[in-house]
């Protein structure tokens, strides 16, 4: 069986030196990262050596630079310097890993999304808040129809929690709360609005969307329309367990989630599902999502 994780972190040289060569944040001041408007945080070197990192026995481990470090949103010059960075890096690690590609939001830039993956990026992860934002399909639809276009899937992500991990939360504040809400909103406005616009792009929402697919019965009982589910519309697992994942499945049907850890800022808990339930989640599913099988449905 072909394990795939679709939702890791790891940082190659490149971009490590050019986030330390940075003198306003997002950067790095040796092992420390410091983000706009959010609390310095200590990185563990280890978690970015690819011959240290634990990452169980995945046979594809698909790595990010994390939307959460808001590297869209800089002056395109910058962004596109750290996304080149992030790439040239990525691609250079061993196997298992593969890289998401990332791209700027301010001024899209198509052309270099479309290069990003005729280099082998295998797609493109794109900030949740800038997805749910009024306007937010608009700005991006240059990338999206480059990956729609490429039949490339879109990994939508938290973006940065910015004030709302302000001093004095605990810890686990900005994952549980401002990251989640803005899944949510994501999941939501891709439901109204993304999927009618761009019908045949790939596209998985990390940590099961927030867990926005729950909601449908609120949504349908304040006038919202009872759709089927959406074969190209994928979740992944991170950061939940047996609870969130069962009732989402119970929501959804099992063939569109997908694993993914958040490696190595969470490990991904023993689901406890049977042997065939667990092959779909962790090959067949990943496997349509990134085309490794044919897009067949299912539901």
């Amino acid at each position: 069986m072909t394990r795939i994780d679709v939702h890791q972190h790891l940082w190659p040289e490149p971009f490590l030196d050019t986030l330390r060569a940075r003198r306003t944040s997002p950067r790095l001041v040796g092992w420390e990262l410091e983000l706009p408007g959010e609390r310095p945080y200590a990185v563990a070197p280890a978690h970015h050596d690819p011959v240290l990192r634990d990452d169980g026995d995945a046979a594809e481990m698909l790595v990010a630079p994390s939307a959460a470090l808001g590297l869209d949103r800089l002056p395109p010059a910058e962004s596109a310097a750290l996304f080149e960075a992030w790439l040239e890096g990525a691609l250079a690690l061993p196997a298992p890993f593969r890289p998401w590609a990332g791209a700027g939001t301010v001024e899209p830039d198509p052309a270099a999304l479309r290069d990003a993956l005729d280099r082998g990026a295998v797609g493109l992860e794109l900030a949740a808040d800038v997805l749910a934002a009024p306007g937010g399909l608009d700005r991006v639809a240059p990338l999206l129809d480059v990956l729609e276009a490429a039949g490339r899937p879109l990994l939508v992500h938290p973006g940065p929690a910015g004030a709302a991990d302000a001093p004095g939360r605990p810890v686990w504040w900005a994952p549980v709360v401002p990251y989640v809400a803005q899944l949510h909103a994501a999941w939501w406005a891709w439901a109204a609005d993304g999927r009618a616009r761009h019908p045949r792009l790939p596209v998985c929402f990390v940590a099961l969307g927030g867990l926005g697919p729950l909601h449908g019965e609120r949504q349908r009982s304040r006038g919202g329309d009872g759709r089927a589910i959406d074969p190209l519309t994928f979740v992944e697992t991170s950061s939940y367990g047996l609870l969130a994942v069962d009732s989402v499945i119970r929501v959804l049907g099992i063939d569109v989630v997908c694993h993914g850890s958040d490696r190595p800022y969470a490990a991904p808990p023993r689901l406890g599902f049977g042997a065939a339930a667990l092959h779909a989640i962790e090959s067949v599913n990943p496997g349509r999502l990134l085309a490794h099988a044919p897009q067949e449905v299912y539901a």
